[in-house]
């Protein structure tokens, strides 16, 4: 079933609850209200059912089939078209999950095409039923609901993505092996979830430059702007996180390579206070005829002597410059 819920709004209170996209038609020109249709994963013919009742441009009708969207605002004559990106965080996997909504708005319907479960439309067509004097706006006002809903869906995804940048800052000077791979990742969700919201602003500002000729109300655009102000502060903690994981990917790769550099400095240490008594055991072991130490007493002593006396000499000077 396509058609999740159907309502006709008459004086911004629902009159009507049609079963069929053809009842809502007849019921719409008869009562004179406004038509507010939900599609969640529309048949062709469902589309093109709306496409032909109310007029819509055949170059929106055919992204609202195709999905896979950019977000975008256009307008087709008196009918707007919006393209958003939705999204919720995924905390276990650390991934950003993306829905996709199409919105069409006419000066007497509002058609929603969704592709994905998130945004919570129900949710958002019951706030405005409970409040008829903003619905009474017409399909401006349900605009903006669903706006506002978007973007209020935003939060929790940048709560989930601050939680887990906390985390890698902690994890950097852990060492932990992992880290690099994850910031990489995290970084590319990051950067998905700014592609998403970066286009907000200019819609909204589109949408504001428009408002004197489309005659909006003044409470719609005072409750547009601050929407636009949400969005600023999502767009702002995108542009941090992403400055943040990029320092952390060069923080990592410092501490990669300090911990690498320390590594041979304690290899080199051992090598050369191992070279040392292996040196003087290879000189005296060549049994040269004239080495005068071969007849003398203390000859052997001496060379164990000079061995440990070398290695200590090695270790004490490694450990000094903290070498070991």
């Amino acid at each position: 079933m396509t058609l999740i819920d159907n309502g006709i709004y008459v004086g911004g209170r629902r009159t009507d609850s049609p079963g069929s996209l053809d009842e809502t038609f007849e019921l719409m020109r008869e009562r004179g209200g406004m038509a507010w249709i939900g599609l969640y994963r529309p048949e062709v013919a469902d589309v093109l059912a709306v496409q032909q009742e109310f007029g819509l441009h055949e170059l929106a009708v055919e992204d609202a089939l195709t999905g896979h969207q950019r977000a975008k605002l256009e307008r087709y004559g008196e009918t707007l078209f919006l393209v958003l990106r939705p999204a919720r965080y995924l905390d276990d996997v650390e991934v950003v999950e993306f829905g996709e909504l199409h919105v069409f708005i006419g000066l007497d319907f509002v058609v929603t095409v969704r592709h994905a479960e998130s945004p919570n439309l129900a949710q958002v067509r019951k706030r405005m039923e409970d409040n008829p004097e903003l619905l009474a706006l017409g399909p401006q006002a349900v605009l903006y609901a669903i706006l506002d809903q978007v973007v209020d869906e935003y939060s929790p995804v940048v709560a989930g993505l601050e939680n887990d940048i906390d985390e890698i800052e902690d994890e950097l000077f852990r060492g932990d092996p992992e880290v690099s791979r994850r910031i990489y990742e995290l970084h590319r969700e990051v950067l998905a979830f700014e592609r998403a919201t970066q286009p907000l602003d200019p819609m909204l500002a589109a949408l504001a430059r428009g408002a004197e000729k489309y005659h909006v109300p003044l409470e719609l655009q005072r409750r547009l702007r601050d929407v636009h102000d949400h969005v600023f502060r999502v767009a702002d903690r995108a542009g941090a996180f992403r400055a943040l994981l990029q320092n952390a990917l060069t923080v990592n790769a410092t501490l990669v390579a300090q911990r690498q550099n320390e590594d041979m400095k304690r290899i080199s240490s051992w090598a050369a206070i191992l070279f040392a008594p292996t040196l003087v055991g290879a000189i005296y072991g060549m049994n040269f005829r004239n080495m005068p130490e071969l007849r003398w007493d203390w000859g052997y002593p001496l060379a164990l002597a000079m061995m440990v006396a070398i290695s200590v000499g090695l270790y004490l000077a490694f450990k000094h410059n903290k070498w070991l």
